[in-house]
């Protein structure tokens, strides 16, 4: 857990990797309909130009954005299942299947209709499957268990799925999965204080839940040793400061401390249970650090650091069945794994030298660890699934992810650095169209979400799509992105629409100064923090954009602040030192003097505003506000809203429709090519979420000047 991440304020939820499943996320990554194929077509103003000729077909939007076939494939621990999640009348939800069976023999075990599941994972004796839900995208996750083998409930074809929690307007968080009794898991809720998470325990097969603690010590997170027993909480200082606590029956004792502008905390408890691993990059060290660390004698072991002494340290990989650190994994330009445990290594090298030039992570095992599920994808691979059989050494094939995505369509990307403003290198990726030479090309400039995360080498659905679309496409990792090191990150520091904006500027200027990218077409996209910035982009630099797509991105950083949700409060001060601290007369002049809706009357770049009418990250009144603003003086813009979405869209239809103005949108304005076709559902759909700005009022008004 990195404490500096909890909670994180704008996290990209539009821009998902197809191979990048997670178990328990309750972040919900954008999923799209997968509707009756229709045939890719041109406009007359799309026609290809002597520079598109050489690029490859155009590429279904669907292919891209769709559902896809199958998906987060897990095996049961017991080895005798698989559960995975495929469509259903246009939804995403789960399916299981005998491990020998083929995939068209599985059985579907939920029902969902309105919103795909995001993440399931399954109990440790094998018999439950978990998953997360939420209601229209306001991120208030209740945890379900369905059994497969259960008979199916009167009137439907599928078992009960049983809500676990059952919190109505709250939002419940997954601590742990015991080991001691597979019946068990350990669950917050902030049913009694919006603010802070209760803790519970709560029993799979009959829901019976127990409180174990009342949250009155502003606890931000709890943390269960290898044999189920409480021994950490975590907590934020009034200054901001990060605390590891030691929980006693009656007490906690602080153990540990970092600053506001440090990274501290606790992954997993040792196999003895006295220690813990623990990363921090608290005192001298700028790049994250692996220690060992003692709750007791407060003494602490460094275990490990970036043998490149490049990136913070990334991942550790553990064996369930000996709670061994088995390897570790550092994430640079692209991925590097460096294993402790011979006989893992000797695997891994054996799927590797199968699957040459495949970057191969693993997505879970069965318990006695002989099976592993085997994920592997590049850049232009969006995802393959093997089982690998430990005793036999056989590699077996499951399927592809998005099997009818033309893979020799797809385009190379590339790391790159370059100087911004302050001459702070900047890491980013670049993805230059394929079939064209890299030259004078239009760009879309794609800022990541967060602030406080990262872009990472590997298939990118959006990049891929701008790529084939004829634009080549910047994926900048910022100052504030993570995994660079304490100095890049704290480098952000209430730089908000200044030096993080610099290193985006300095990015489309050295694209134009290497001859990629033509001046008068460029473009800037992105969702959240990149909503945000592509506003403060318009903004602030109106002469450097052709087009701007801002998706759920904040235009006034003082409302933004005011409004975040109250589970968050744990991270508040630290926005406040990290952003600007509206509470002081200096802090709310920066605020104000960097959000983009005080800066309107400047815009003059045609603007396309995306928004989900119930987000409770970036209320909608961050999108009505720019809007209204920017139509009060006469200024076109373009603006979608879907009212049954929250940060960023999940239901397929809508994705579906915001894929498409998006890329009719660009090719306006930078000449790109577009499929004009969309299947009829779509197309309706995109009637009823297009707002007329002439119809936005505002609840509460806020001045531009």
């Amino acid at each position: 857990m990195k404490t500096h991440l909890l909670p994180s304020i704008l996290r990209p939820s539009a821009r998902c990797r197809a191979a990048r499943a997670c178990v328990v996320a309750v972040t919900v990554c954008a999923t799209l309909v997968a509707a009756p194929r229709a045939s890719a077509q041109m406009t007359p103003a799309a026609a290809p130009s002597a520079q598109q000729a050489g690029l490859p077909p155009l590429v279904d939007r669907e292919l891209f954005f769709g559902n896809p076939e199958i998906s987060s494939a897990t095996l049961s621990p017991d080895g005798q299942y698989v559960a995975f999640r495929k469509p259903w009348n246009g939804t995403l939800n789960i399916w299981v299947k005998k491990i020998a069976e083929p995939f068209d023999r599985a059985v579907r075990v939920t029902a969902e209709t309105r919103r795909p599941i995001p993440a399931f994972f399954w109990s440790r004796d094998s018999k439950y499957i978990l998953f997360v839900q939420d209601q229209g995208g306001d991120e208030n996750f209740n945890v379900y268990a369905v059994n497969p083998a259960d008979p199916a409930e009167t009137g439907k074809d599928v078992p009960k799925a049983r809500n676990l929690t059952d919190a109505k307007g709250a939002r419940a968080i997954i601590y742990d999965v015991p080991r001691h009794n597979a019946d068990l898991i350990h669950v917050g809720l902030n049913d009694r204080d919006p603010a802070w998470h209760d803790l519970y325990q709560v029993r799979i097969s009959t829901g019976e839940r127990t409180l174990l603690r009342k949250n009155t010590e502003r606890i931000a997170g709890w943390m269960f040793d290898r044999a189920g027993k409480l021994r950490l909480a975590l907590r934020t200082a009034a200054n901001g400061d990060n605390e590891i606590l030691r929980v006693t029956d009656t007490a906690f004792e602080q153990v540990y401390s970092c600053s506001v502008f440090e990274t501290c905390g606790p992954i997993q408890f040792h196999s003895g249970n006295t220690r813990v691993y623990m990363t921090t990059n608290r005192g001298e060290p700028d790049l994250e650090r692996l220690v060992l660390f003692d709750p007791e004698s407060k003494k602490e072991e460094l275990v490990e650091f970036d043998p490149d002494n490049q990136v913070d340290f990334g991942q550790a990989l553990f064996s369930e069945k000996t709670d061994e650190l088995v390897g570790t994994v550092y994430v640079g330009d692209t991925m590097r794994v460096y294993f402790r445990d011979k006989d893992y290594e000797a695997d891994y090298k054996r799927i590797t030298e199968k699957l040459p030039g495949m970057e191969i992570s693993f997505g879970g095992s069965t318990a006695d660890e002989r099976k592993w599920m085997v994920v592997a994808s590049t850049d232009t691979e969006p995802g393959e699934r093997y089982i690998f059989d430990r005793d036999t050494k056989a590699l077996i094939k499951q399927y592809a992810v998005r099997e009818k995505l033309p893979r020799p369509s797809l385009a190379d990307m590339t790391p790159l650095r370059y100087k911004s403003s302050d001459g702070l290198e900047i890491p980013a990726y670049l993805t230059v169209p394929k079939g064209v030479p890299a030259k004078n090309l239009p760009l879309v400039v794609v800022p990541h979400g967060g602030p406080w995360g990262r872009d990472t080498f590997g298939y990118d659905s959006m990049a891929q799509f701008f790529a084939n679309r004829g634009y080549a496409v910047l994926q900048p990792n910022f100052r504030a992105s993570t995994g660079y090191g304490e100095k890049f990150l704290n480098a952000g520091n209430n730089e908000w629409g200044n030096k993080m904006q610099d290193d985006i500027t300095w990015g489309v200027k050295h694209m134009v100064s290497q001859g990629v990218a033509d001046p008068k077409r460029v473009a800037i996209l992105g969702g959240s923090y990149g909503g945000y910035a592509t506003l403060a982009g318009v903004a602030f630099t109106p002469d450097l954009y052709a087009a701007a797509v801002s998706i759920v991105g904040p235009s006034n950083l003082m409302t933004l602040l005011e409004s975040i949700p109250p589970y968050w409060e744990a991270g508040r001060k630290m926005f406040h030192m990290r952003m600007g601290d509206p509470t002081t007369p200096d802090g709310k002049k920066q605020l104000e003097r960097q959000s983009p809706l005080f800066a309107a009357a400047k815009i003059r770049t045609p603007l396309l505003v995306v928004q989900g009418a119930n987000d409770p990250r970036v209320k909608k009144a961050e999108s009505d506000q720019i809007v209204v603003a920017l139509r009060n003086r006469g200024f076109p813009v373009e603006y979608i809203v879907a009212p049954d979405e929250g940060h960023g869209f999940a239901r397929p239809v809508n994705n579906m429709a915001m894929f498409a103005a998006i890329e009719k949108f660009l090719a306006k304005h930078l000449g790109g090519r577009f499929q004009e076709s969309m299947p009829p559902e779509v197309a309706t759909r995109l009637k009823e979420i297009t707002v007329d700005p002439k119809t936005v009022t505002l609840t509460k008004k806020t001045e531009s000047r």
